[in-house]
Order: C-alpha cells, then structure tokens, then sequence
C-alpha cells in the first residue's frame, strides 16, 4: 500500500499534470537530476527532476539545486496569484532552474472536468465544476459580506476602529495645532523681551 504523505502525493499530483503537457516536460528535460526544494517553514517537498521531464521524489542525501523558502502566511496570496507567486518566495541556488519552476507554476493549470468526465461523463463533470466555482464564489462573496459589516459595526456602531481619513485629519489638525502654539510662544517672548 502507498504511502498518503506529502513527499508522494505532491510528486504524483505535478507528474499528473506534467503528463498531459509535453511543451513543460520538454522545458523541464535540461534540468535533469537537478534537485528543487520547496520549503514551506512547516513542511518541506524535495523534488528530483528525472530525465524524461517528469519529478520524483529526491533522497535525503541529494543536495538541492534550488531552494524555494514560502512563509505560511503567504499560501493564500500565492495560490489566488499565481502569476506573482513567486514575488512573495526566497530562492536560493540555480537562478534558471528558478525561473523554468516559476514559469510552470504559472502556466500548468489542472483541468478538473476533464479528468472527472472519464469517472463521470462529461455532462455530470460540466455540473460538477459549474457547481464547485459557484460554490467558491458564493464562499468569496459571503466572506467580502461579512467582512464589510465586520468593519461598519467597528467603524460605525461600535468604534473601536478609525478610519484612515479620520487619521489623516487629525493628523493634519493636531499638526496646525502644534505650529499655532509655537507661533503664539514665539509671539509671548517678544512681547516679554520688548516690555524689558
């Protein structure tokens, strides 16, 4: 029985994909043996790249070509902009091992309806998917609600936040304030040195 941890799924999900797309196995074929970690702070993926394109998953002792280093914060602006994935990571070693990584990363996308359609059939795949990126955006419209009458209910009913024009206005204000004091201090002491 395999093994259902990271170091085997991420390997056989990126080949899965890989499989279907020969320009990325080309693009991947000159890096062969080459070794990308992808270090998440949590968990770490060490990927090997073999020679016909595809990845395996790299030993212990093969020393890593590239290390790409991802805060766990950062997952979620990642994975909604793929296109900028790589401004939010540390890379370190091959620079065009790098960007042959980040140009795939960008460009591989899984096609969901069309793998469901060989278990299902291609109308019940349509609806499934139809039905899944309406659930997420139901879920991104429902979190945006929320989160606007969050922020009205502290801005508004119960102040505990500022808003930034507030600031910025007291700010100013506080400013003209402070030179208003130092004018009339300044004033005081000429009035004090002419009366001597």
């Amino acid at each position: 029985m395999t093994s259902l941890s990271p170091a085997h799924i991420f390997p056989a999900a990126i080949n899965h994909l890989l499989a279907q797309e020969a320009w990325a196995r080309a693009k991947l074929m000159p890096h062969a043996g080459k070794v990308a970690v992808l270090d998440g702070g949590v968990l770490a993926v060490r990927l090997k790249v073999s020679a016909d394109g595809m990845v395996e998953t790299a030993g212990a002792d093969d020393l890593p070509t590239v290390t790409i280093r991802m805060q766990p914060s950062d997952l979620p602006l990642i994975m909604q902009n793929r296109e900028r994935a790589f401004s939010y990571v540390k890379i370190e070693g091959d620079a065009d091992f790098a960007n042959t990584i980040s140009q795939l990363s960008q460009s591989l996308r899984w096609e969901a309806e069309d793998d469901l359609s060989k278990v299902v059939g291609d109308i019940a795949a349509t609806r499934i998917v139809a039905g899944a990126h309406k659930a997420v955006n139901t879920a991104k419209s429902l979190h945006q609600s929320v989160t606007e009458n969050i922020a009205e209910y502290f801005l508004e009913e119960n102040p505990l936040l500022i808003r930034p024009q507030a600031v910025t206005g007291f700010t100013a204000e506080v400013t003209k304030l402070r030179d208003d004091v130092a004018r009339l201090a300044k004033r005081i002491e000429k009035l004090k040195g002419s009366k001597q």
